[in-house]
């Protein structure tokens, strides 16, 4: 063959001097390795403004140039794909970072959005990043995942963020973000979870919201939204959670939520919620929790939420509620906690409450309820706890709540129960808070009650006991509380109270001890001084008589102290802690002298002082503590009444929590006749 044809060799030499121009052209960005390498100066860059990330002990200690590098000439060939917290894809650029939990601390100034390109998930949840969230964050149009929560980064949430177009998961919590959604957030249609709670944002939620139209899971919680609810959140049919409590929400519940058929979660509580519940809330089949607590909503109950039979939790609580509970309340089987506490919901109780087998926390204080307690609220044998105080429940107490063998505290206290105690109540082996006080109720205290060796807290002021105090009392070991006062009770006090818990154990974790206003008779045990945690004692307008024993002054935390309106007699005791109580503690003893009495012998009868009887150590305190707390929040009451005009919200809260105090100082001291 001869030599190749010079038009043959043409197209080769075109080929060949393209190839070399494309060699000189290209860029070297598109070197994989030096992409990579990129990448790792400009995450460099980053640690070098964060602060305590240059020790070795720091969590981005392996985010550094290998010493092998250094000194050679591809020095500056450098890949961050084994770094901490670093992922990388074949092409050895970076397509996640996960830093959570890393004792970070610094801002996201000079974190490399630009360099990043292909990037898709991000993670710094947990550190302590401090400042604003760059605008250039809109850059990372391939992240699908970015979380900065449990941080302190603060102002605005930049519009950009409505860039990121491919975002699935949106986390912003826990920080201290201020201003209001950006109208850009509907521009990530793709998103999935979306959490602002726990932030200081403020404004109205944009209509915008409803193009979320991927969105399953929206956390708003504990910041300062206001006005009402968008209608368009409606759309959103892919809904499964919804959080918005705490916040200055308000407007009625939209009808539209009717169509969010996928919802299992709804927590609306703590904002400025009104009108009523709307019946549509039946739709909701797969509703497992619904909290709408703490809010204006009046009205009655549907009956349609008896449809919710998947339902968990039901907290309508602190609302304005009227009307009775429906009876298809019995058909939530499900319901584990069921709270209608302060409203003002009326009628009896129905018999159906005995259907929800589930239920382990009923709470319906304050109200109006009236009638007989439902004997089938005894078949309710998973109750732990039971409020049903302050309302005009009337009839004898149920004996079938002997059989809820798992419940733990039970309040009935102000209401209108008469007749006997129980006796079964003493099976309730698990039981820590006992509260009957201010009915009606009359005969003997069970001494069945003294297998209730769990109890912490039993009240029974206020009602007609008579007779003996059981000294089976004496077997509850893990007593603090315990208060007998303004009843009938006769006899002498119960050795036992005080005796040491060796053998039959007793009230050796006694703090209070209440048995005035009874009819008591006999002396005062000297047993009493082994109560050596005791800080409140009330025998006061007994029939007491005898010495006070000189063990009392064994009780070193002893501060309240009052034995006045007794029958005692000889010299009060001076050593140790009696010799600390001003007369009031003693006053009203004819019989009685001695320090702090202003008689000195027994040849001075002490006159009858019921003025002073019960301006005692705490009372003074809970007045003066009253009145400043009082002027501060008048003051404060209004200062938001001048400047907002709308501190309904605040006098609904203070009303309820002045009621409550009033209730506990009338249980923990009984007060004047």
């Amino acid at each position: 063959m001869g030599p190749p044809k010079f038009e043959t060799l043409m197209p080769l030499l075109a080929s060949f001097a393209l190839f070399t121009m494309l060699l000189v052209i290209i860029p070297q960005g598109a070197n994989p390795a030096y992409a990579s390498t990129l990448e790792a100066q400009a995450l460099l860059k980053w640690k070098c403004g964060l602060q305590n990330q240059n020790q070795s002990t720091s969590s981005l200690s392996t985010w550094i140039i290998p010493p092998q590098n250094a000194t050679k000439s591809n020095a500056t060939t450098v890949s961050p794909c084994r770094w901490y917290g670093i992922l990388c894809n074949r092409a050895r650029s970076v397509i996640r970072i996960n830093l959570t939990s890393s004792n970070i601390k610094g801002t996201l100034n000079e974190f490399p959005f630009p360099s990043l390109p292909c990037i898709a998930y991000i993670n710094l949840y947990t550190n302590e990043l401090f400042g604003h969230i760059p605008p250039q964050v809109g850059l990372l149009t391939n992240l699908t995942y970015l979380d900065l929560s449990f941080n302190q980064l603060f102002r605005i949430i930049p519009p950009e963020i409505g860039e990121l177009t491919k975002l699935k998961v949106l986390d912003l919590a826990f920080n201290e973000l201020n201003g209001s959604i950006p109208d850009e957030i509907g521009q990530l249609s793709l998103l999935n979870v979306f959490a602002l709670y726990s932030n200081q944002l403020n404004g109205y939620l944009p209509s915008s919201l409803d193009n979320l139209s991927s969105l399953t899971r929206l956390s708003i919680s504990e910041n300062s939204f206001s006005k009402s609810i968008p209608l368009e959140m409606g759309n959103l049919t892919n809904l499964e959670e919804i959080y918005m409590v705490s916040n200055s929400l308000t407007g009625p519940i939209p009808l539209t939520f009717c169509k969010l058929m996928k919802l299992t979660k709804f927590h609306a509580s703590h904002n400025e919620l009104f009108g009523c519940i709307p019946p549509q809330v039946g739709l909701l089949t797969n509703l497992t929790y619904l909290d709408l607590s703490f809010n204006r909503l009046f009205g009655i109950i549907p009956r349609e939420i008896g449809e919710l039979t998947k339902l968990k939790v039901l907290d309508l609580a602190f609302n304005e509620l009227n009307g009775c509970i429906p009876n298809e309340i019995g058909q939530l089987s499900l319901l584990n906690m069921f709270a209608l506490y302060s409203n003002q919901l009326s009628g009896s109780l129905p018999s159906s409450l005995g259907n929800l087998s589930n239920l382990a926390w009923l709470s319906i204080s304050n109200n109006s309820f009236s009638g007989s307690i439902p004997l089938e609220i005894g078949n309710l044998t998973n109750l732990e706890k039971i409020y049903m105080s302050a309302n005009f429940l009337t009839g004898p107490f149920p004996p079938t709540f002997g059989k809820l063998m798992k419940l733990t505290e039970l309040h009935v206290f102000h209401n209108e129960l008469i007749g006997s105690m129980p006796p079964e109540l003493g099976n309730l082996k698990f039981l820590h808070k006992l509260f009957l006080c201010y009915n009606n109720l009359t005969g003997l205290i069970p001494s069945t009650l003294g297998n209730l060796t769990e109890l912490t807290h039993f009240f029974l002021q206020g009602n007609q006991l008579s007779s003996n105090i059981p000294n089976e009392l004496g077997n509850l070991r893990a007593m603090m509380q315990l208060q007998l006062s303004l009843n009938q009770l006769t006899g002498p006090i119960p050795p036992s109270f005080g005796n040491i818990p060796d053998v039959i154990g007793n009230l050796h974790s006694l703090i209070g001890l209440n048995l005035s206003h009874n009819h008591l008779i006999g002396s005062i045990p000297p047993t009493l001084g082994n109560l050596a945690n005791l800080e409140w004692l009330d025998l006061s307008s007994n029939n007491l008589c005898g010495r006070i024993p000189r063990e009392l002054g064994n009780l070193t935390f002893l501060g309240y102290l009052n034995l006045s309106e007794n029958q005692l007699t000889g010299r009060i005791p001076q050593d140790k802690q009696l010799s600390t109580f001003t007369s009031d503690s003693f006053c009203g003893n004819l019989d009685l002298y001695g320090t702090p009495l202003q008689n000195t012998s027994h040849n001075y009868a002490q006159p009858h002082n019921s003025t002073t009887k019960y301006a005692n150590w705490l009372d003074k305190r809970v007045v003066g503590i009253g009145y400043v707390f009082g002027i501060v929040i008048g003051i404060t009451i209004a200062y938001i009444s001048w400047e907002i005009g709308r501190p309904r919200w605040l006098w609904r809260k203070l009303r309820i929590e002045i009621k409550g105090a009033k209730w506990m100082k009338a249980i923990k001291y009984h007060g004047s006749q």
